[in-house]
């Protein structure tokens, strides 16, 4: 895990933070401009509770840096025009209350600001921001080593079935040839039946003819006793 002397002292690292602008705003309000996008060098000094002598020393150090963070410095119509949208933003009745530089003006955006939140050595504010950071950064390490550690467990249960579905398959192999012989006695069985059925219908009709027979011999016996008592 990254230290705070390291921050202030790599580039790099500060390069893997300039999307953690939420840090600003979880150590104190930062005052914007009626854009709601840029902030002036004396904002900016307010904020980290410095001179803006100081905030200018840390941009004459690291000007390239910063200037890849959104630093500007207006001069002549880009500054004239800059200001009319400000003062067009606040309305009418309020331009007198925006405050213009006379000559020059520059401009930061918050990634600016956190930039400077990282370089800046002597201010609690930016020693409060760079421990957030660090902290955010320490409990995402932590998650992901608990992901990791999560994930380890679930592809040891995973090889875990791997080798007892690779047990189960000479099982799930003889019981199918089980159920396939099966199939086969079930099928031969039901021919049987199906032969027996034929045959009893068969035997059904035999019985309903020697009905027939038996009912003929009772009547021809009815008629011999009659005629014997006859005579």
């Amino acid at each position: 895990m990254p230290t705070e002397v390291a921050l202030l002292e790599s580039r790099a690292l500060r390069v893997e933070q300039m999307g953690r602008v939420d840090a600003l705003d979880k150590v104190k309000s930062l005052a914007m401009l009626p854009d709601g996008i840029h902030v002036r060098t004396e904002d900016v000094a307010r904020y980290f509770e410095v001179s803006t002598e100081v905030v200018k020393k840390v941009i004459q150090r690291h000007r390239a840096e910063m200037e890849e963070n959104g630093l500007r410095l207006l001069r002549g119509s880009d500054l004239r025009v800059f200001n009319r949208d400000m003062m067009s933003l606040l309305g009418e009745g309020q331009g007198e209350s925006y405050p213009q530089a006379p000559a020059q003006l520059t401009l930061f955006t918050r990634r600016t600001v956190l930039n400077v939140a990282m370089l800046l050595r002597d201010s609690d504010i930016a020693r409060c921001v760079r421990t957030y950071l660090l902290d955010a950064e320490h409990d995402l390490r932590a998650g992901y080593a608990s992901l990791e550690h999560r994930v380890t467990r679930v592809e040891s249960c995973l090889s875990g079935v791997g080798s007892a579905l690779q047990e189960l398959g000479p099982v799930l192999n003889r019981m199918s040839l089980r159920l396939d012989s099966l199939d086969r006695r079930l099928e031969v069985t039901q021919q049987v039946i199906g032969s027996m059925s034929v045959r009893l219908g068969g035997v059904s009709q035999d019985i309903v003819g020697l009905d027939g027979r038996m009912d003929g011999f009772a009547r021809n016996l009815k008629d011999l006793n009659r005629r014997n008592r006859s005579r």
